[in-house]
């Protein structure tokens, strides 16, 4: 098995690491560096439950290998919070019941994050294709959208985490 030296910066934290050169992005997150909050649902990059933020742009981690984000800035739903004070879009899914089972939650949030940072105004449409790549089994999508949209309206009143 080949392996190689990776330095990633995760949640603002800089890890040194040798791993696998086949290890996924998830596998490296979750098992080497113990953040298990992002999922990995299909395992083939069509659900999105396992997104991350690499350099800013979402990836699906299942199918990113690790050595790919060397020198890489990643972003899992473990670093949205800032201490106790969760991001908005963190807590519009709360508000709003954006979730139902959980399991493509963080997918879902990382997502959504991402498309605020990119569109803080975004019409119903904007979410609608922009979450193309996340889905959802337990719901019709509603809550879900619902709560992108009020965390776009809550960070245009100023109320960003």
């Amino acid at each position: 098995m080949i392996k190689k030296k990776i330095s990633l910066t995760v949640n603002g934290k800089k890890h040194e690491l040798e791993v696998p050169t086949t290890r996924t992005l998830i596998d490296c997150i979750r098992y080497d560096l113990g953040l298990t909050g992002s999922v990995e649902g299909c395992g083939v990059g069509v659900c999105g439950a396992c997104t991350m933020l690499l350099n800013g742009r979402m990836v699906s981690s299942c199918i990113t290998l690790a050595v790919m984000a060397d020198g890489a800035e990643i972003n899992t739903i473990e670093g949205l919070a800032k201490g106790d004070q969760l991001d908005t879009v963190q807590q519009a899914f709360i508000d709003y019941g954006g979730f139902q089972c959980g399991i493509c939650t963080p997918g879902q949030i990382m997502a959504a994050r991402a498309l605020l940072d990119e569109n803080p105004n975004p019409t119903v449409d904007d979410v609608k294709s922009w979450m193309m790549g996340n889905l959802c089994r337990c719901t019709g999508y509603y809550k879900i959208l619902e709560s992108i949209l009020k965390a776009a309206e809550r960070e245009q009143q100023g109320a960003r985490a």
